[in-house]
């Protein structure tokens, strides 16, 4: 941690000699849900594994890509392929590029991600805006000392996910005629997928989708000042009574036919946000 505002200086230098857009707005993309990059105008990439202090994402659907454009009016900055703590980072590490979007000049965060659907009126392949979230990943990316520069020692989480984006999000998808939920994420760490009786608990506790993901980013993202906004995919029904094997290839097959919607979604929505 001691180091971290000097190695966000390192990332940063490195990043604005390849590139000399300052993005606005800042966009995550979760697994299977790429596509999205082909709605950008302008562009200009940067692999992670070129940007000094990256991580290099190893799962499939996340390419790792750093991506400079223009969508409408607005600059942005997207993630094509996000970090997660089951590959091996650290807390630290899967949160590290957020902060240095917040340090290019973000200040709004579009966070989106592929979970399991636990709420039996949620079908695959549909959107659901997070409204709240539960971590029970065991972890909290902001345990160690603090570094006030970059954020009080102690965020307040009463409302991560900004309210007007929110409102925002639903008109612009009742515009669009896409349908669209308003639910609560709850992240574990992963890799394996939850059982019956784990369901259930996540059921009774108050949640209505389920990933891997998406929490910590968000906690650094209250942290260091960003408006947040997070949707999630729906790739597969987790109803404990009436559970099946899932194939990962068949997730990043329904976030493939989800996509455009949240394409269509995030896309209407970044020129309208002020």
């Amino acid at each position: 941690m001691k180091d971290l505002r000097k190695n966000i200086k390192e990332t940063t230098d490195f990043i604005r000699k390849q590139v000399k857009v300052k993005p606005e707005i800042a966009v995550v993309l979760g697994s299977g849900l790429s596509a999205f990059k082909g709605k950008i105008m302008n562009k200009k990439s940067v692999d992670y594994k070129d940007i000094p202090h990256f991580p290099v994402s190893t799962v499939k659907g996340h390419e790792g890509e750093l991506i400079f454009g223009e969508i409408g009016n607005k600059k942005v900055v997207v993630m094509e392929g996000r970090f997660h703590i089951y590959e091996g980072y650290t807390p630290y590490e899967v949160t590290y590029p957020i902060r240095v979007m917040r340090a290019l000049g973000g200040e709004y965060l579009i966070i989106s991600n592929a979970a399991g659907g636990m709420n039996p009126y949620f079908e695959k392949g549909d959107l659901m805006i997070i409204d709240d979230h539960i971590n029970l990943m065991g972890l909290n990316p902001l345990i160690g000392p603090n570094d006030d520069k970059l954020g009080g020692r102690f965020p307040d989480m009463c409302q991560p996910y900004d309210k007007k984006l929110i409102k925002l999000a639903e008109k612009v998808a009742k515009d669009l005629k896409i349908n669209i939920h308003k639910g609560v994420y709850v992240a574990l760490t992963g890799p394996s997928l939850e059982t019956r009786a784990e369901y259930r608990f996540l059921r009774i506790i108050g949640s209505d989708v389920v990933g891997m993901s998406t929490v910590p980013e968000v906690i650094v993202g209250v942290h260091c000042g960003f408006k947040i906004l997070g949707i999630s995919c729906i790739t597969d029904k987790c109803l404990p009574d009436a559970l099946k094997p899932v194939d990962f290839d068949d997730i990043l097959a329904v976030a493939a036919r989800c996509e455009p919607k949240l394409a269509e979604v995030v896309c209407a929505l970044i020129p309208q946000i002020k």
